[in-house]
């Protein structure tokens, strides 16, 4: 059987595209039948579009680990962590899959590991791409959503969503189980 679908394509990454990629990603994720969404949300504002638009879907959003941006500092503030949670959403705040600490190696001592070569190969197709993998394997290991249907998983470029794919995740132990089925979304440029 065939199946045809759209993909949308905009001119340049960035937030300006976030409320169309979560109403598409909403769209087709209903047409398939998905119903876990996993979202990436450093500040929270993302997260709670997400919570309008992908209203009924177990929504799980990834937030950048404590201590990214500097030591010891959370960039998501309590205030929208709270509004966040209050509308039945799960944060999950943990190591990023494909950095951790081979991104301190990276740091301190110039090396680059295989974790940091997938990534980079992931980012060819952009910066979300990458992120939208990243957070499935890791609200996958967090026992968030299931490793045995499809998701559909919504990031970006720096701030905001432009970014959105179906995919079934995998735990991190088997990470090439991961099968990315469909792009919903994405920038044309990087």
């Amino acid at each position: 059987m065939l199946t045809i679908g759209k993909i949308i394509y905009f001119d340049a990454p960035g937030p300006v595209n976030t409320e169309k990629t979560l109403w598409a990603a909403r769209e087709r994720a209903a047409e398939l039948g998905v119903t876990h969404a996993v979202v990436a949300s450093t500040t929270g504002k993302t997260a709670l579009k997400a919570c309008d638009i992908l209203e009924g879907f177990n929504i799980v959003i990834v937030r950048h680990h404590t201590g990214f941006s500097k030591p010891g500092f959370q960039e998501m503030s309590r205030e929208y962590e709270e509004k966040i949670l209050s509308k039945g959403m799960k944060i999950l705040t943990a190591i990023h899959a494909f950095s951790g600490v081979e991104k301190a190696l990276k740091n301190k001592l110039g090396l680059i590991g295989p974790v940091e070569l997938m990534a980079e190969t992931l980012r060819l197709f952009g910066e979300g791409m990458k992120v939208c993998v990243e957070i499935a394997v890791m609200a996958a290991d967090a026992g968030l959503i299931p490793v045995d249907s499809d998701i559909v998983s919504i990031a970006g470029t720096s701030r905001g969503a432009d970014t959105a794919i179906i995919l079934k995740p995998a735990n991190s132990s088997n990470f090439f189980d991961i099968e990315i089925k469909e792009i919903i979304a994405k920038p044309r440029t990087r």
